[in-house]
């Protein structure tokens, strides 16, 4: 055992015990050993770093959040032992073999995740057994129903519906339509997002440019009372932890295991509630889905799931390969899809989607009759309704009425031009998207890229292709040098190549 003085440091790394390097020298614990921090009644797990100077002999780093499940403050005494061995490992091995995980064995790993007993090499190892050798639908019920279960759990009242795109696509502001369209017309729609992972802005990103993203569970309700909808950030209300865990390992390896797909999407829908639910599944050469095939086969999968869950569940296929509107970014999606509910001129593929996808909840929420859905939300969309029923949610979350013309977006910015006459060939969705990300979205808000052609377009040389915004001069050189290396936006002539006799 060891018994030393508590240090609060404020590093952003989960579960790290910092220890002097002299202290462990003469102990029986070394760097990488996991071990258990006890203050009083209470104790935490965590892993063993070491460091000369950080922290003095006698002393040991613990983080803000640690420090906060404990209690404790900076100079109280703790003791730190050695865990047990988590016998999620062994299940862990087992699905690396390539086998099928008994559904208490599923619940094994996902209850460790969530206390802290694996640390992340134990769970790097169970997301990539997954990504090569699957799980059966069996597996991934059990590994859904769980990842619920231990988190934050709403209950309704009444039926409430939902959507989810599982993304991929730059410029998705689709739901800061489709939900007021779905709201304004007496269904409730408790929208939950998450901020963005490998995109330039995810939905809560785009909405907190507007209003308060991060509500409780009891204001999440309040405001679903008041106005039928809300849009607010997922892990703000702690729904499936498990998920949040798993997406810590999968972004750096930059993988989306098809089971944990489903089961993020559904386990926070399943704590959320959800009754009936559409899924939005883009599909083209540079997202998730590269084919019809491939789209119908994820979307019997869902559907499948979704029955096992009792959500009620379509999917939409939806085109995907190019952006969807002009802007990618948080403050310039925020202003296109306010634009969009103000009756302004957007483009057809960001109307297309919106109203598409309300449709179909509008269909299986009872509220129109089958084929009749769209037109209905076009109704609402162009009389207004959807803009009144828009500002009502983003104040009753806590913001205030905004027209488009009041977002900001970045002071610095700089136009990207046509070499030469000729037709918009191809959008790249990734290149357009590392380029947004290199001028500072999502975290910079105001940054991102504003496209002024879309794929089909003519275009003649000195014409401005795309805008790139950014708050900081230097990321905007380098988004610029992005731009020039990638060359998301191609243009081509009509005349191909010229073949001659000779």
């Amino acid at each position: 055992m060891l018994i030393l003085k508590v240090k609060i440091l404020d590093i952003d790394l989960e579960n790290f015990i910092l220890i002097n390097k002299e202290d462990l020298k003469s102990s029986q614990y070394f760097p990488g050993d996991r071990v258990i921090v006890k203050y009083r009644d209470k104790e935490s797990v965590g892993v063993i770093y070491s460091s000369k100077s950080l922290v003095n002999r006698g002393e040991v780093g613990i983080n803000i959040e640690m420090a906060k499940e404990l209690k404790i403050k900076d100079g109280e005494i703790v003791y730190i032992t050695h865990a047990e061995r988590p016998k999620s490992i062994t299940h862990i091995k087992k699905k690396m073999d390539g086998n099928k995980l008994k559904k208490e064995e599923i619940y094994d790993i996902v209850d460790e995740m969530v206390e802290g007993k694996l640390g992340n090499i134990e769970i790097t190892a169970f997301v990539t057994s997954i990504y090569i050798n699957s799980m059966d639908m069996d597996e991934i019920e059990a590994l859904t129903i769980r990842m619920a279960e231990t988190g934050e759990k709403i209950d309704w009242d009444s039926l409430v519906v939902d959507v989810h795109s599982i993304g991929g696509v730059p410029g998705n502001k689709y739901a800061l339509i489709t939900v007021p369209i779905v709201a304004s017309l007496g269904l409730k729609i408790p929208k939950t997002s998450s901020r963005a992972i490998t995109s330039a802005a995810g939905t809560a990103d785009i909405v907190e440019v507007l209003t308060k993203v991060d509500l409780s569970p009891e204001e999440i309700k309040k405001v679903v009372k008041e106005t039928n909808g809300c849009l607010v950030w997922g892990g703000a209300i702690n729904l499936a932890p498990a998920d949040d865990i798993t997406i810590t390992v999968e972004r750096p390896l930059n993988i989306d295991p098809k089971p944990l797909l489903l089961s993020s999407v559904m386990a926070k829908k399943l704590a959320m509630g959800i009754k009936k639910l559409v899924i939005d599944i883009p599909v083209g050469n540079e997202v998730k889905v590269k084919n019809l095939k491939e789209g119908s086969s994820l979307a019997r999968d869902f559907i499948s799931l979704g029955e096992r869950l009792k959500i009620y569940t379509e999917c939409a296929l939806t085109y995907g390969n190019q952006p969807i509107g002009r802007a990618i970014g948080p403050a310039l999606e925020a202003r296109e899809a306010l634009e969009a509910l103000e009756g302004k001129k957007v483009p057809d593929s960001l109307i297309e989607k919106s109203t598409g996808l309300a449709g179909i909840l509008l269909e299986i929420g009872g509220v129109a009759p089958f084929g009749e859905g769209k037109e209905l939300a076009e109704n609402i969309l162009k009389t207004g309704k959807a803009h009144k029923k828009f500002m009502e949610i983003i104040v009753a979350q806590g913001g205030k009425e905004i027209s488009s013309e009041e977002i900001e977006v970045g002071k610095y910015f700089a136009d990207i031009t046509a070499p030469f006459d000729g037709y918009v060939t191809k959008i790249s969705n990734r290149g357009i998207t590392k380029i947004a990300k290199e001028a500072g979205a999502p975290n910079d808000k105001k940054a991102g890229v504003y496209l002024n052609v879309k794929v089909g377009n003519k275009v003649e040389k000195g014409d401005v292709l795309y805008t790139i915004y950014s708050n900081s001069q230097e990321r905007l050189k380098n988004a610029l040098k992005v731009a020039r290396l990638l060359y998301p936006v191609r243009i081509e002539n009509v005349l191909l190549k010229r073949i001659s006799r000779f």
